[in-house]
């Protein structure tokens, strides 16, 4: 019987927790069953194991992303819902670096997976910001606008990505402040998506 209180959404909590804490890599069943208390066959009546846990941690971690971007860019256009959707996202990434490396190179099984659903939300986000621009489709030019907007949601999330994770693993060891770096990023960002 499971124990009281561990159910799949409690186990991945406590994974993506855990992940935070130790790093994906440095994840393992063994290691999670010991963090809520059980013998690690008592996970295997929550995830399907390893891989599934990983893929869990990722929905969770894209959810979460997608509410502290879209949440940050509410009310905000263009040069300030970048602003706030790069600082958000950046945040998430340095508060979370475990479960946000689950995301990275994990395809969805297909569009109704849990996965698919939250990179959508993510990306839907993202898109928010763009609307503050001219990379919008409009009836006549929609598949080049189409285009553009792939391209630019492509470009966001390069330069956030790089930036978040460069920074969650202490890569950047010159002395400027990077809080001042990530400012210029984000008028680096604006001024590339208006003069587009």
């Amino acid at each position: 019987m499971p124990r009281a209180g561990l159910d799949p959404t409690a186990v991945v909590a406590a994974g993506a927790a855990l992940a935070d804490e130790v790093g994906l890599a440095n994840l393992t069943m063994g290691l999670l069953a010991e963090r809520v208390g059980v013998r690690t066959p008592s996970l295997y009546k929550h995830v399907d194991g390893q891989e599934d846990l990983n893929r869990r941690i990722a929905a969770l971690a894209l959810n979460e992303a997608a509410d502290a971007v879209g949440g940050a860019v509410r009310g905000h256009a263009g040069r300030d819902a970048l602003a706030a959707a790069a600082r958000a996202f950046r945040a998430f990434v340095l508060q979370h670096p475990g479960r946000y490396a689950a995301t990275i190179g994990i395809e969805p099984s297909g569009p109704d997976d849990p996965l698919a659903t939250a990179g959508r939300r993510l990306l839907d986000s993202f898109t928010a910001v763009l609307r503050g621009y001219e990379i919008a489709e409009t009836a006549e030019t929609a598949e080049i606008a189409e285009s553009d907007v792939d391209h630019a949601l492509r470009t966001l999330r390069s330069l956030c990505h790089g930036f978040a994770t460069l920074q969650s693993a202490s890569a950047f060891q010159r002395s400027a402040d990077i809080d001042e770096s990530f400012d210029w990023l984000i008028s680096f960002a604006d001024r590339g998506l208006r003069a587009r």
